[in-house]
C-alpha cells in the first residue's frame, strides 16, 4: 500500500490517532532522553521492571474501579524509589532487584485479574498496548506530565551527565548523586506509565533501550547520542503508527519492529565505518 498525502489525511481524520500521536511524541522523546543515562549506567532494564509493576497497578485499579493512570503513576513512582533504595542499600544487585520486582508484580497482576475481571480485551491492551486506549483525559494528563519530565531533564541535564559517567567522582566533588538518581528514577517511572497504554507493559521498555543503543553505534559524545536517540525514537514511533494504521498491526509491536530495523542499519553503518 502506497503512503501518500491522502493516506496521511485519512489517518488524521480519527481523533484517537491524533491523541496517540501527541502522547506518543512526548513519551518517545522522554523515554529516549532517559534511556541514554539508563543504558550507560547499566540500568536499562528498570523500564521492564517498572512496566510490570505498572501492569499490576492497572489490574488493581481496574478491580477497584479507580482511575488506572493516576493509580499506576503513584504505585510505579513509589516502586522506582524503593527499587533504587534496594539496589543501593542491600546485597541484592540492580539487575536482581529488577528481576525480583518484575516477576513478582506480573504474578500479582495476573492473580488480581483472574480473580476479578478475567483475561479480557482490556488486559490484552495493558500487556501489548492499544492505540484506542488513550482517552481525552489521558491525553491532557499525559501532556502535562511529559512536559514536566522534559523540563526537569533539561534543568538537571548537567548533573545527570555527571552521575551517568562517573558517579563516584560526582560524589567526591559534592554532587548529591542519590538525589539525582532518584530524579532519574522518578522521570523514568512517569514515562513508563504514560507509554504503557499504547506500547503495553511487555514492550514499553523498548522505547528506553533501542534508540540509545542505535545511537551509540555511530555517535560517541553524550550530547550527540542524546540528540540522535530523541530523533530516532520519534521517527520510529511515527513510522510504527503509520504501519499499524495501514496493515492493522498492533501499534506497540510495529514501533518495536521499526526500532529493530534502525538498530540493524546503524549497527551495519558502524561496522563499515570501523
Amino acid at each position: 500500500m502506497v503512503i501518500n498525502m491522502n493516506t496521511i489525511m485519512d489517518m488524521l481524520s480519527y481523533n484517537f490517532i491524533i491523541r496517540a500521536l501527541i502522547v506518543g511524541f512526548f513519551v518517545s522523546l522522554c523515554a529516549s532522553l532517559l534511556g541514554v543515562s539508563l543504558v550507560l549506567k547499566r540500568y536499562s532494564m528498570i523500564g521492564d521492571g517498572l512496566s510490570h509493576v505498572g501492569f499490576a497497578a492497572l489490574a488493581i485499579a481496574s478491580a477497584l474501579n479507580m482511575t488506572p493512570l493516576t493509580v499506576s503513576i503513584a504505585i510505579v513512582v513509589a516502586s522506582a524509589f524503593f527499587l533504587l533504595h534496594l539496589s543501593e542499600h542491600s546485597k541484592i544487585r540492580g539487575d536482581a532487584a529488577i528481576a525480583l520486582f518484575s516477576t513478582s508484580a506480573l504474578a500479582i497482576g495476573v492473580m488480581v485479574i483472574s480473580m476479578t475481571t478475567g483475561m479480557n480485551t482490556d488486559v490484552y491492551n495493558y500487556l501489548f498496548g492499544s492505540i484506542l486506549a488513550m482517552s481525552k483525559a489521558d491525553l491532557q494528563l499525559s501532556i502535562v506530565l511529559s512536559v514536566s519530565v522534559l523540563l526537569l531533564f533539561v534543568v538537571f541535564y548537567n548533573k545527570i551527565f555527571t552521575i551517568t559517567f562517573d558517579e563516584t567522582f560526582a560524589r567526591a566533588t559534592g554532587v548529591k548523586a542519590s538525589l539525582y538518581n532518584m530524579i532519574i528514577a522518578l522521570l523514568t517511572a512517569v514515562t513508563i506509565v504514560l507509554g504503557m497504554r499504547m506500547m503495553g507493559a511487555l514492550l514499553i521498555s523498548s522505547l528506553v533501550i533501542f534508540p540509545a543503543l542505535s545511537s551509540m553505534r555511530l555517535f560517541k559524545s553524550f550530547r550527540s547520542v542524546t540528540i540522535s536517540s530523541a530523533l530516532i525514537s520519534i521517527f520510529c514511533f511515527l513510522a510504527g503508527v503509520v504501519i499499524s494504521f495501514l496493515f492493522a498491526t498492533p501499534t506497540g509491536a510495529s514501533v518495536v519492529v521499526i526500532n529493530i530495523l534502525i538498530f540493524a542499519i546503524f549497527s551495519g553503518i558502524g561496522i563499515l565505518r570501523n
